[in-house]
């Protein structure tokens, strides 16, 4: 994806537990979206990591593991869903994500220590969505042949 002012905006949030430690939410973070800068914010009890980028880097790295993975059909299915007139916003795992893969997830009670929430802002979605998770061309099937007795 070249580089224009009218870049995707990546914005990514994630809770940490009492029972978690930061740099290992952040390390999780990182093995999907690299490289980020991040920020702790404390709402009430309540400790959050948030990362910003507008670099396309980040979301490189991510498309990588989608096709890595052999998941982008699944994904695009999951952005597209997640899509509104200028925003991408979907939910991953954040126990898959600390050992290097994607599994997204549901907001609420999928994963049990939180997901890690991620917005995309971008002037065309679909454009990004086709290059992050292009579609797979189904490879032509060979018709059948007929057996010979």
């Amino acid at each position: 994806m070249k580089k224009t002012s009218d870049e995707p905006h990546l914005r990514i949030k994630a809770e940490v537990n009492s029972t978690e430690d930061l740099e290992k939410v952040q390390s999780a973070i990182i093995r999907l979206f690299e490289p980020l800068q991040f920020q702790t914010k404390t709402v009430g009890q309540q400790t959050y990591v948030t990362a910003e980028s507008s670099e396309p880097e980040p979301l490189a790295k991510f498309s990588m593991l989608l096709q890595k993975e052999q998941i982008r059909s699944a994904a695009r299915r999951i952005l597209l869903q997640g899509m509104t007139d200028r925003k991408i916003t979907f939910f991953l795992n954040k126990q898959v994500a600390s050992a290097g893969h994607i599994s997204f997830c549901e907001p609420f009670a999928e994963s049990p220590l939180g997901p890690i929430k991620v917005e995309i802002d971008s002037i065309d979605p679909i454009e990004l969505v086709d290059w992050l998770a292009p579609r797979i061309s189904q490879p032509q099937r060979e018709r059948p042949r007929k057996r010979r007795k």
